[in-house]
């Protein structure tokens, strides 16, 4: 498989706790794990006020309701939020060290994070980056418009046209309309990692990529931010080699995360608290609803109440090209169950997913 992509966004909650489907603004961020992080944290400090002015510096959000207009799915209001996470390697320098990804910016991860109403569950469904879609037409960051193409590389649409351009592609997909766009970059998630302590993980099995530079034996292991990173942009070492077995990878670790932010026991600790908020705030870009301390606290809280366990994670259901191995394409019937499951605000039925590529790396980590 090949590497490659690019940009994304998010809204805001009711008086009630409920959120109100409402279009998004925004900027930059990337992998639901970093979101996790984000969430949690800032739940945890929303009564620090001397935070504000600092985390607000660290944020800047990208509009992408200025830049996609009217042509867009129904804004529904069941109380239910959806959010597309990627993780980009857009802030060039230091990310280069990962991989082998070449020419602009990538959205490795992309993820579309559905939180029921009531906001005490959610689905994650996970969209190969080397998934053939039928891009839109949609307009770059400097207003430039950018042509639709067929059989396109879905994280194209983020490396041709940043943020909106993804968001349109996604909602073109889905005929779910993205409430909210987090982008996280790769370095800031290294560091996030880092300042949380490490995530404890176990591999059933021993891991060791040259390319991700991850040398892990069987057993347990609290993986610093250099780890991390590794593990979740591991492929060829992995399952079948795939994108989708990287996807295995990144959701076993992303659980593993949501419990360890759990766990960590800062939210006694105001110092520890801050570095934590300072450091994830640096590592997202939001939609421009989520780009003050204030409209991402208050995001935060509507999702605190969330754990490992109340976050069901599948991977889009795509069989393997039979024009090229190394792209997906979608399996149509069980793609438009998954999405008209989120719709409805239904949990994802197992039918959708039984008869899909898996990337063969389930049970490698835990």
């Amino acid at each position: 498989m090949t590497e490659q992509s690019r940009d994304g966004r998010i809204g805001p909650l009711r008086p009630s706790g409920r959120r109100r489907k409402q279009p998004a603004r925004g900027r930059r961020a990337a992998t639901v794990a970093a979101w996790s992080a984000a969430v949690l944290v800032l739940a945890g400090g929303s009564g620090l006020g001397y935070v504000y002015l600092k985390l607000n510096g660290n944020l800047q959000g990208v509009d992408i309701n200025a830049r996609l207009g009217t042509d867009r799915p129904k804004n529904l209001d069941n109380g239910s939020m959806d959010i597309l996470v990627l993780g980009s390697d857009s802030r060039s320098g230091a990310n280069a060290a990962y991989g082998e990804d070449e020419g602009g910016a990538r959205s490795d991860t992309a993820m579309v994070v559905h939180v029921f109403e009531g906001h005490r569950k959610a689905s994650v469904v996970s969209i190969p980056r080397d998934t053939l879609v039928e891009r839109p037409s949609c307009t770059d960051e400097r207003g430039t418009a950018v042509a639709g193409e067929r059989r396109a590389m879905f994280n194209t649409a983020y490396e041709v046209g940043g943020p909106a351009c993804a968001v349109k592609t996604v909602e073109s997909m889905s005929g779910i309309r993205m409430d909210h766009y987090i982008e996280v970059d790769f370095t800031g998630f290294k560091k996030l990692i880092d300042e949380l302590g490490g995530v404890e993980i176990t591999t059933t099995r021993s891991i060791k990529d040259t390319k991700s530079h991850l040398d892990l034996a069987p057993g347990t292991h609290t993986l610093d931010g250099e780890q991390s990173l590794g593990l979740v942009r591991t492929r060829k070492s992995v399952g079948d080699g795939s994108d989708l077995g990287r996807i295995q990878l990144q959701q076993a670790f992303i659980k593993a995360f949501i419990d360890q932010v759990k766990d960590v026991g800062v939210f006694g600790n105001p110092k520890k608290l801050l570095d934590l908020a300072d450091t994830a705030t640096k590592a997202i870009t939001p939609d421009s609803e989520l780009d003050s301390a204030g409209e991402l606290m208050s995001f935060a809280k509507g999702l605190s109440a969330l754990g490992a366990e109340d976050v069901h994670m599948i991977t889009m259901p795509v069989r393997y090209d039979p024009a090229d191995p190394n792209r997906v394409v979608p399996l149509e019937a069980q793609s438009r169950q998954v999405w008209q499951a989120l719709k409805s605000d239904r949990p994802v039925p197992a039918s959708a997913t039984e008869d899909a590529a898996t990337g063969q790396a389930d049970g490698l980590v835990k």
